[in-house]
C-alpha cells in the first residue's frame, strides 16, 4: 500500500516526535508493504520553516531531506499538472492553496494520507 504523509506528519516523522503520528501510522510504518511518500510541497513547507528559524535542523535543508529519504525509506511524490488541476474540483475546507494540494495528490493517486487535520479525515488511512 502506497500512503501519503502530509507536511505535519512529515516533519514528525523526520524529528523523531513519531507518538504524534498515532497508532494507526504506526502500524502501518511497520508493514513492510507499505510504500511512504512525501509531497514536495512538504519539502517547501519544510525549507520554508527552516529559512524563517521555526526549524532547526542538523544538515542544510537539501541535505537532511536526501539523508531522510535514505534512513526512512521515503519518496517523493511530485507535483503533477493533474494534481494542480484537480484542486479546481475541491470543495473550500481549505483555502491556502498548499493546504490543498496535499488533498488533491492523494485523490488524483488513489492513496490514503496520514494527517491530524480533521479536514482530511475523509480520506485518511483507515
Amino acid at each position: 500500500m502506497k500512503i501519503l504523509l502530509d507536511p505535519c506528519s512529515l516533519l514528525w516523522l523526520l524529528t523523531e516526535d513519531k507518538k504524534r503520528l498515532g497508532s494507526k501510522a504506526i502500524d502501518a510504518f511497520l508493514d513492510e508493504d507499505t510504500e511512504i511518500y512525501f509531497s514536495v510541497v512538504s519539502a517547501r513547507e519544510i525549507s520554508n520553516k527552516s529559512s524563517i528559524g521555526k526549524l532547526d535542523l542538523s544538515l542544510p535543508v537539501h541535505d537532511f531531506l536526501k539523508k531522510q529519504i535514505v534512513v526512512n525509506e521515503l519518496s517523493v511524490l511530485p507535483i503533477g499538472l493533474s494534481h494542480v488541476t484537480k484542486i479546481a474540483d475541491l470543495p473550500f475546507h481549505h483555502k491556502v492553496p498548499f493546504d490543498r494540494l496535499p488533498i488533491a495528490q492523494v485523490i488524483t493517486e488513489d492513496m490514503p494520507i496520514i494527517s491530524r487535520d480533521p479536514v482530511f479525515t475523509a480520506i485518511m488511512l483507515k
